[in-house]
């Protein structure tokens, strides 16, 4: 079972969850990260990293974040793999904790 980034990560993108992931399985778009659900290995060292707890095994994502389960498969598939951690955005911390912010999700 995978983990998946959900919601809170639109515009905020902190990219602590990354250097620390064995199976390089992240992949970095231009406002968002998702894990690649085939080379995620379950490890967990990316879910405790997250400062906006963003993270979540595949069968714990709260029931209104279920389309990450599919927006981390699809756009995983065709966003670059990142292995590094990532700056994140300047007004980061003003994004953390709003709600539906799904329609601000760059592609």
């Amino acid at each position: 079972m995978a983990f998946v980034v959900t919601e809170n990560c639109i515009k905020c993108k902190h990219g602590d969850c990354v250097p620390v992931c064995p199976a390089d399985a992240f992949h970095e778009g231009p406002n968002f990260l998702v894990i690649n659900p085939i080379e995620c290995i379950d490890c967990g060292l990316c879910e405790p990293e997250c400062p906006v707890n963003a993270i979540f095994q595949e069968d714990e994502v709260p029931e209104d974040q279920h389309v990450f389960i599919e927006i981390n498969e699809e756009l995983s598939e065709v966003w670059p793999v990142i292995t590094d951690k990532c700056e994140p955005p300047a007004d980061a911390s003003e994004w953390d904790g709003v709600e539906n912010k799904l329609a601000l999700l760059e592609r």
